[in-house]
C-alpha cells in the first residue's frame, strides 16, 4: 500500500488535529487524543501527530490513484481548518 508523508510547520498542530477529527467524525471512523489522530477513509487512512512547531501527516491508500485523491482531500481540509495561517504542504512518497 502506497504511503505519502508531509511535515507541516505550524504552531497549531494539536488544534488542527482536533478540528479535523471532529469534522470527519460525522462521517468516518476517527480516533484521536491530545497529540494525534487517525481517520479511516474508504480508500485508505490518515495519521496525524503533532510536536512543538510541527504537524506530521501520513496518508496510506490501497493504490496510487487513491493516494493522490487522499493527499488532495487531506491537504485541502488542513488548509481550510488553518484559516488564515499560511501552510506549506509538500507530500513525499
Amino acid at each position: 500500500m502506497p504511503i505519502s508523508r508531509a511535515e507541516i510547520v505550524t504552531e497549531s498542530g494539536d488544534k488542527l488535529i482536533n478540528r479535523l477529527c471532529k469534522h470527519w467524525a460525522h462521517k468516518l471512523e476517527v480516533e484521536h487524543d491530545e497529540h494525534q489522530g487517525r481517520v479511516t477513509f474508504d480508500a485508505g487512512s490518515c495519521l496525524m501527530t503533532s510536536e512543538p512547531g510541527r504537524l506530521h501527516v501520513a496518508v496510506e491508500a490501497l493504490d496510487e490513484e487513491g493516494l493522490d485523491r487522499l493527499e488532495g482531500v487531506v491537504a485541502s481540509h488542513i488548509e481550510r481548518m488553518a484559516g488564515k495561517e499560511p501552510l506549506e504542504i509538500v507530500w513525499e512518497n
